[in-house]
């Protein structure tokens, strides 16, 4: 039986909720988005509650898909035009970041 997400898991899936399709942070900019924590404690909640978010939205730094879920986060970057480097494996964050909320 897994706890109910804490405060900071709280406001990592809401962080996430806001990306909007097309668009990705990374696991450092979640964090920095919500203000705490780092890139393995957002990897952490997202693998322990990222399931019921658009989890492919959140993505390592280098433009890499979560592990374990390439080929799943490749379709839905290609269902919402997600901008992606040649070769299709990994999305062009020079152009899919998103700037966060205005």
């Amino acid at each position: 039986m897994r706890a109910e997400p804490d405060e900071f898991a709280e406001a990592v899936l809401d962080a996430v909720e806001m990306i909007p399709p097309g668009r990705v942070l990374s696991y450092g900019d979640i964090a920095e988005l919500v203000g705490r924590g780092g890139p393995r404690q957002v990897g952490r909640v997202m693998s322990l509650y990222g399931g019921g978010v658009p989890w492919w939205r959140v993505i390592r730094a280098d433009g890499s898909p979560p592990q374990c879920h390439e080929g799943r986060a490749c379709e839905h970057y290609r269902a919402e035009g997600t901008p992606l480097r040649p070769g299709g494996r990994r999305v062009d964050m020079a152009r899919a970041r998103w700037a966060g909320p205005s």
